[in-house]
């Protein structure tokens, strides 16, 4: 019966089958909306239904997926957006037409495979990796799924994986198009090769006054400047109200007693490591069975150690480390287990734990202080800056009032110029910006909420509106515009007239030459480029698109002009790289299932219950 199988998917029909691919996922679930489907349906494919449970099961892993990727789960619109509900509706629909088409031909699996598919699952397994029923039962729970859902999920998808190996297991790459690829991938190139430049050229003149009013006037899109609105700003957020404050010596005693009981630091020991070979890790051995000292045995081995730095236990990744550096005392050094082999790490110095000295930590509570302080000051604070705003008061004032900075910009609409304010949230930075530019001259402006708690307010003190610039402004630029076009457009007429002299016959050395300079040769090179970054993918697409005796100019991504002639045409030799035919044959895999269970999905007729679809996705926002 697999056979069969197999021989289906391998013959014309089944490859006619599989070209329905595009137009089956372009009209999916669009022109097949039903409404007398059960109202606990959201589809049906073939004699198949899709509950509204199995779908809002699917829909929660697919949104899951995507809030790891995106950073944030998201909401029920950006999802429909994103086109989640009908991936999800695809993806159950296939799976859907693709059981049917398992249980025709009769496939099963045994409760022996399952309970093997069970007890090989991760997901269920304890601290000694066998499996654990409460963390089955925990990880069902979290699922929303009972037992008897999960062994049938299970079987079901171990029938479709045994319906879709039997069918596609055996899919090769064909000779040719390995041959073919190999070829692409792997045939080189030789090329001699000049590079043009300033020097091999005319210098341009030096444009006239005329030259240079039409180029400006022809390019004063290029010379235009942008709107710049100069504005005072003053924030006020906890943090900027604590800075301002000063906290007493005799306050910050009194905190210390205070808390004391409840501060501590955390060891620290100095660390240093060295690796060891064979030969080293028995002396060290030896010299520490004996006592020995370990500089004297980095001395008498010839070794160095490498410092890591005087850290707490926490602040060590290397989880070895950590046991070995904090389980010996201070002078020792334990030998462990490294990447490269083994090791030895050493504790010169060790800093106690416990209660700091007042000395230690009297700037932390100095802060701690302030921002309590600013903290309960704060919306006091911003009631008198509104009073003060509301009554005309200039931000210089209440700035000065209450010891806050001031700052002051040219403000263009890309906002950048806001980094003069310190720590400012890139998301604060574009609302700022955009009020600045809805603001008129002159008018009191709202203050503008920020994230943290803060407020910032701001005067528009000056607009420059976007003009064109004059000559005079700009004279030097457009000089430089203009000798630069000059000398490209010279440039790429010495390369047009240096590929006609090859055209003619004129050996590359001697076209060389005619322009002062000498021919190179490169290295061999494949259709990317040289592997020591001397032909770079540009100039070896340009050598490639011709024969073994082609030539031609390009300019490479340096901004160099390249005249080259081929010198070399070295076809890939032997079979193409084994990983790369295992990904190719993968990928072809992967490309005639695609193909082929859209179309089983697509035969077996998929019906959607537009009326359930909703209802059940109205669910989700709650969820």
């Amino acid at each position: 019966m697999l056979d069969s199988l197999r021989g289906f998917a391998k013959s014309w029909p089944g490859k006619i089958m599989g070209a329905f691919l595009l137009v089956g996922v372009a009209g999916f679930g669009i022109n097949n909306v039903i409404t007398d489907l059960g109202t606990n349906t959201v589809a049906r494919v073939g004699d198949a239904e899709i509950n509204s449970r199995t779908f809002l099961r699917a829909y929660q892993r697919q949104i899951n997926q995507v809030a790891q990727q995106l950073g944030s789960v998201p909401t029920a619109e950006q999802a429909v957006n994103l086109g989640i509900p009908s991936m999800v509706l695809q993806d159950l629909a296939q799976d859907a037409a693709l059981d049917q088409m398992a249980s025709t031909f009769g496939l099963g699996v045994s409760e022996d495979k399952l309970s093997e598919m069970l007890r090989a699952d991760p997901s269920f397994q304890g601290t000694l990796g066998t499996f654990d029923p409460n963390a089955f039962t925990q990880v069902l729970r979290q699922s929303g799924l009972t037992e008897a859902e999960y062994f049938q999920d299970q079987g079901d998808a171990a029938r479709r994986q045994q319906l879709i190996l039997s069918l596609f297991g055996d899919t090769t790459l064909p000779e040719t198009a390995s041959k073919l690829i190999n070829r692409y991938v792997g045939d080189q190139r030789t090329i001699d090769f000049f590079v043009l430049g300033d020097t091999n050229i005319e210098t341009p003149a030096t444009p006239s006054e005329e030259e240079l009013a039409a180029y400006l006037e022809e390019n004063q899109v290029e010379f235009r400047t942008v709107e710049t609105r100069t504005v005072q700003m003053l924030r006020l957020s906890p943090a900027d109200l604590a800075a301002t404050k000063t906290i007493a010596a005799d306050a910050i005693a009194a905190e210390y007693e205070r808390t004391k009981d409840g501060l501590t630091k955390p060891e620290r020991r100095t660390i240093e490591q060295v690796v060891l070979n064979d030969e080293q890790v028995a002396a060290f051995e030896a010299g520490q069975a004996a006592g020995t000292p370990f500089e004297t045995l980095l001395a008498d081995n010839g070794l160095s150690a490498t410092g890591l730095g005087t850290l707490a236990e926490s602040e060590i990744n290397d989880g070895n480390l950590a046991r070995a550096a904090y389980g010996v005392s201070e002078g020792g050094f334990a030998i462990i287990d490294g990447v490269t082999g083994k090791r030895a790490v050493h504790v010169s110095a060790i800093e106690p734990g416990g209660v700091p000295s007042l000395d230690e930590v009297s700037e932390q509570i100095a802060q701690g202080l302030a921002r309590t302080q600013a903290r309960n000051e704060i919306a006091d604070v911003q009631d008198q800056v509104e009073e003060l705003r509301a009554a005309f008061r200039p931000l210089t004032e209440i700035a000065d009032r209450f010891g806050l900075d001031l700052y002051q910009a040219d403000v263009t609409a890309s906002g950048t110029e806001l980094n003069i304010l310190p720590d400012l949230a890139s998301e604060d930075a574009g609302r700022i910006s955009q009020a600045i530019f809805k603001a008129e001259e002159g008018q009191l402006t709202a203050a503008i909420p920020l994230a943290g708690s803060g407020n910032l307010y701001f005067d528009l003190t000056a607009i420059e509106p976007a003009r064109d610039q004059t000559l005079d402004e700009v004279r030097d630029a457009v000089a430089a515009a203009v000798t630069a076009q000059r000398t490209n457009d010279a440039l790429l007429a010495a390369r047009a007239d240096a590929v006609a002299k090859l055209d003619a016959g004129t050996p590359l050395a001697d076209v060389a030459a005619s322009y002062n300079v000498f021919p190179q040769l490169s290295s061999p090179f494949t259709r990317f480029g040289a592997a020591d970054g001397s032909v770079d993918s540009v100039v070896a697409a340009a050598a490639f698109a011709g024969g073994a005796e082609h030539h031609g100019s390009a300019l490479n991504q340096s901004g160099e002009h390249i005249v080259f002639q081929v010198v070399a045409a070295t076809p890939a030799e032997g079979p193409l790289d084994p990983g790369a035919q295992a990904s190719l044959e993968n990928e072809a895999r992967i490309g005639i299932y695609g193909d082929f269970v859209t179309a089983i999905r697509d035969d077996a007729g998929l019906r959607i219950n537009q009326q359930a679809l909703q209802q059940t996705l109205a669910l989700t926002s709650g969820l």
